[in-house]
């Protein structure tokens, strides 16, 4: 499987609900991202990874707070926040923030999930103090009134209904999730319901921000063509004379006990191909307190990812039943996460045969299990893809940065390799038969309305 896959929004709107996904397993023994790690003393951390590929850097700022955050009745506020935050401050107004990037020929953005926020810069590395200047500006200066935050709802508001209300996809997914979690915020939608969104105010908003952003709730990542010689003044100097504050214990909700399988269908004259989609309540890093998200990720790439996969070369190539089949894992994430199986049937072939074919392979796979030549062959080629991981410039501070706010360390990302090697045949069968739990899943099935 891959280090991570999450659903994150961004700021501009071009993409709300992306899947975004990461290489990250190395071999054994070797170094993940090397990266230097300090704290500063209002208790910010800060970690430089050099890669002096290209003269260029970036800088992420990480804020330990998301939409699985946000007050009751205020959906939507994290997200809403994090296009506010560009609206400006006593000493850079409205617009200039984007507007000093643009004209140093950088680039720069922000996107919320259910567990953080953050916001990026990409530019030459002599740009690098002016992007930190900017950033740490606004961490504690930011200026908002109704008549710059109201017009800015509105937008907020467009955008879900380009992004959801154009996009059956979308608002399947919104009700499956919406029906995963029974009880727990990650239930509810990142960029919020629409009714909760038009509630949202200059209060919600900056009482968002007062409680939640400060340098001790935020990581520093800085990538790219710098050392941690260059970078260690400049984050004391920006950052560094920032105060810390309270900030308040993240307090989430559990799950009950699920017990009964659900099933969400959603019809539509704009889908041309039916699909069905199947997600099993599973652990995260931080939940699973062992080794079953390593072995989960194994076992993703056993069975569901990319054309080497058993079910794509059993329901693909061997019997094309299916046009496209596989699985996604993604044990990042602070609370629960989910494992996915989905297909699409081959043209001619009816949904209901391509899922019962998928839930039959499901049952083979569980009663013969995996072996360690499958084990072994699927860790090869999980660190023959990391190598793009290492040489990206966005691969690492986004992996470091998900970790951080996840419950993870550094140390946790560069002792991956290990904890991969280490997982068995064994293992991975063990751990399958407990997360394919019928009662902790819900089904999807998306499928083209009938016109008369």
């Amino acid at each position: 499987m891959y280090f991570f896959k999450i659903l994150i929004s961004f700021r501009n709107g071009s993409v709300f609900a992306a899947l975004f996904t990461l290489l990250g397993i190395l071999p054994v023994r070797a170094e993940v991202f090397n990266p230097d790690v300090f704290t500063l003393d209002n208790g910010m951390q800060v970690v430089v990874i050099p890669n002096h590929r290209a003269p260029i850097v970036s800088q992420m700022v990480w804020y330990r707070v998301g939409a699985a955050d946000e007050s009751l009745g205020e959906s939507g506020n994290a997200h809403f926040l994090e296009h506010l935050m560009f609206q400006g401050t006593e000493k850079f107004k409205s617009g200039e923030f984007s507007s000093l990037v643009a004209k140093n020929g950088g680039q720069e953005n922000a996107f919320t999930s259910w567990d953080y926020t953050a916001y990026h810069q990409t530019v030459a590395r002599d740009r690098l103090e002016m992007v930190m200047e900017l950033e740490a500006d606004r961490m504690t200066g930011l200026i908002l009134d109704d008549k710059a935050v109201l017009p800015e709802r509105e937008v907020v508001r467009e955008e879900r209904r380009s992004r959801v209300g154009n996009s059956p996809g979308a608002q399947l997914g919104e009700v499956m999730r919406a029906t995963q979690f029974l009880n727990h915020p990650y239930r509810i939608p990142i960029i919020g319901w629409d009714h909760e969104i038009e509630a949202l105010n200059t209060e919600t908003a900056l009482k968002f921000y007062r409680k939640w952003y400060a340098p001790n709730n935020a990581v520093l990542i800085i990538t790219g063509d710098v050392t941690t010689e260059e970078v260690k003044p400049l984050a004391q100097k920006y950052y560094g004379v920032i105060p810390a504050k309270d900030v308040p214990e993240r307090i989430r909700v559990s799950e009950p006990p699920q017990l009964a399988a659900r099933r969400v269908v959603k019809k539509s004259k704009l889908i041309n191909s039916p699909s069905l989609t199947v997600r099993y309540l599973a652990p995260s890093y931080r939940t699973a307190g062992d080794n079953t998200p390593y072995a989960l990720q194994v076992l993703d790439e056993i069975i569901g990812s990319g054309p080497t996969s058993r079910l794509y070369k059993k329901l693909a190539v061997a019997e094309k039943t299916a046009a496209s089949v596989g699985s996604s894992y993604s044990p990042t994430a602070y609370d629960l996460s989910t494992f996915t199986l989905y297909i699409s049937p081959s043209p001619g072939v009816n949904i209901e045969i391509a899922e019962k074919r998928l839930r039959e392979e499901l049952v083979d796979i569980l009663k013969t299990g995996v072996s360690e030549e499958e084990v072994t062959k699927a860790k090869t080629r999980m660190a023959d893809a990391a190598v793009f991981a290492r040489d990206s410039l966005s691969a690492a501070p986004n992996i470091i940065g998900r970790a951080l706010m996840t419950g993870r360390t550094v140390d946790d990302i560069e002792a991956w390799p290990d904890r991969i090697a280490a997982v068995t045949a064994e293992d991975v069968n063990k751990v399958m038969q407990t997360i394919f739990n019928d009662n902790q899943s819900v089904t999807g099935l998306l499928l083209p309305e009938e016109t008369e």
